[in-house]
């Protein structure tokens, strides 16, 4: 095995385990830590150079990982998607080349779009004892709570991840 598809194999390995961490923790707690942030944007700049992707695309993941910060920045001071969600959007691009952050964020919106409408209707109900018992449920009943879009992003990524140039990398 070579250390190019050692890499490779890495991040198809510690990625997605990190995706599905990030989802999960926004779902139970609406939070997503910079902690996890970091290590998914340190993940991807220590091994996608040493996975064989060239110079022009690690410089294009890196200018649509840019503008996908600026533009959920801008979202997050609308008060549109909380700051997690914004900075996870943005690291998650920087493992995608732009087609594949494009077909990304349209199953993250479209994802996204299911989650919220399942959480409007679990917010417009009356919710069963036994589950006010169970603290992430009861918080995600909550008017005044927010929408965990992390555990939106994270399938999304998982799915689009499934078909990219790490795939291809990897050693299998």
């Amino acid at each position: 095995m070579t250390i190019s598809s050692a890499a490779a194999t890495l991040g198809l390995i510690l990625f997605p385990m990190a995706m599905i961490y990030a989802g999960l923790m926004d779902l139970v707690t609406l939070k997503i830590r910079n902690v996890l942030v970091v290590a998914i944007g340190v993940g991807w700049l220590a091994l996608a150079p040493l996975a064989g992707f060239t110079f022009f695309e690690l410089g294009s993941s890196a200018a649509v990982a840019g503008g996908v910060f600026f533009v959920t920045f801008i979202f997050f001071a609308l008060g549109w998607i909380g700051g997690g969600d914004a900075k996870l959007a943005a690291v998650t691009a920087l493992w995608f080349q732009p087609h594949e952050a494009l077909l990304y964020f349209t199953y993250a919106a479209f994802l996204g779009g299911i989650l919220t409408l399942g959480i409007v209707q679990l917010r417009t109900g009356i919710l069963p004892m036994v589950l006010y018992r169970v603290p992430w449920i009861a918080q995600l009943h909550e008017a005044k709570a927010g929408v965990p879009y992390g555990a939106a992003m994270a399938p999304a990524a998982l799915i689009v991840f499934s078909d990219t140039a790490w795939v291809a990398h990897a050693a299998f």
